[in-house]
């Protein structure tokens, strides 16, 4: 059987992160491969999901008993994919990176037990990608290409296996896409998956009527981390149209004696709400309680993890 450059790539790549065994291989390469079916299937949405949800269910819990044992049982699903919100500029930063990062967030950035590195190599090599979630709908929100996957070995992966629902973009015309799906009020996650090599892979633009993650976390699953930032009105510019509420993709935002009002606890600090507000009453605020916003550059400073040259970056 051939295998493609990409499967070598990624192969290659996973025999530097230490502890990612070949569960994990077998478990990413599924993921990466068949990435539709897989998520048809974990949102329920494919018909043979009754039928074949036990095999990847199978699939997570080999890949994740021996990390069980050595946590006394505390692992999660949720601890090994999921997505961090991230308001626009962030988003725009993590595209728009121009050198190779390594990093490992803390915990107060992303507060889970596994998949918090950001590694960006080859940063501007960006797919779009139709979003695996919206196309398992009936009747999906559109445009569907509008799932980032950026830097190496994640794009070439996805490009090589699913040509015909992926397409190589630039840095701008991912900014572009970020742009537009904020004026459609979708919510930017960086993602991350233990499978994954670990660590960031994704920017998902996200809705709450398709995206998978979304849903989940309404379910009490836990899949998203906050931005680190709250919503905030100013009463004096608030007019109570109640255009934030409608453009809200987690049902935070209400309008009560003329004003709008946000569920702080339950804000996830997208910044959604902001550009939608006609009367610039909104602001994003941060808040201690939520962590710390997934920041690049700032974390690259705050870490000492200097981003690694072209020359020291090379492809291994």
């Amino acid at each position: 059987m051939r295998v493609l450059p990409s499967t070598r790539a990624f192969i290659q790549e996973a025999r530097q992160v230490p502890g990612y065994r070949l569960t994990d291989f077998i478990h990413g390469y599924c993921y990466g491969r068949w990435t539709y079916l897989y998520i048809a299937l974990a949102t329920g949405e494919h018909p043979l999901a009754r039928n074949l949800r036990p095999i990847l269910d199978r699939l997570e819990r080999v890949t994740l008993r021996k990390r069980r044992q050595e946590a006394s049982g505390a692992a999660r699903f949720a601890d090994t994919y999921h997505g961090k919100v991230v308001p626009l500029d962030a988003a725009r930063s993590i595209v728009s990176v121009g050198q190779p990062i390594r990093l490992s967030a803390p915990e107060q950035v992303i507060p889970y037990a596994r998949a918090r590195d950001v590694v960006l190599k080859n940063p501007d090599h960006i797919v779009a990608l139709e979003c695996p979630c919206r196309t398992a709908r009936a009747h999906p929100c559109r445009p569907l290409d509008v799932c980032l996957v950026v830097g190496e070995p994640f794009a070439g992966f996805i490009a090589e296996h699913h040509p015909s629902r992926a397409r190589w973009i630039t840095q701008d015309e991912a900014e572009k896409v970020l742009r537009e799906e904020e004026e459609r009020g979708h919510v930017h996650h960086a993602f991350f998956k233990d499978a994954m090599l670990d660590r960031f892979y994704a920017i998902c633009n996200c809705c709450s009527c398709c995206c998978g993650a979304m849903q989940a976390q309404r379910n009490g699953a836990g899949m998203l981390a906050s931005s680190g930032f709250v919503s905030e009105v100013d009463p004096d510019l608030c007019t109570g149209c109640g255009t934030c509420a409608e453009f809200c993709q987690f049902d935070v935002l209400t309008v009560a004696d003329g004003k709008s009002r946000v569920d702080r606890q339950r804000c996830m600090g997208c910044g959604v709400c902001l550009s939608h507000c006609p009367h610039d009453a909104l602001r994003l605020v941060r808040a201690e309680e939520k962590g710390m916003p997934l920041e690049i550059m700032a974390l690259v400073t705050a870490s000492g993890a200097a981003p690694r040259g072209p020359a020291a970056a090379g492809t291994d």
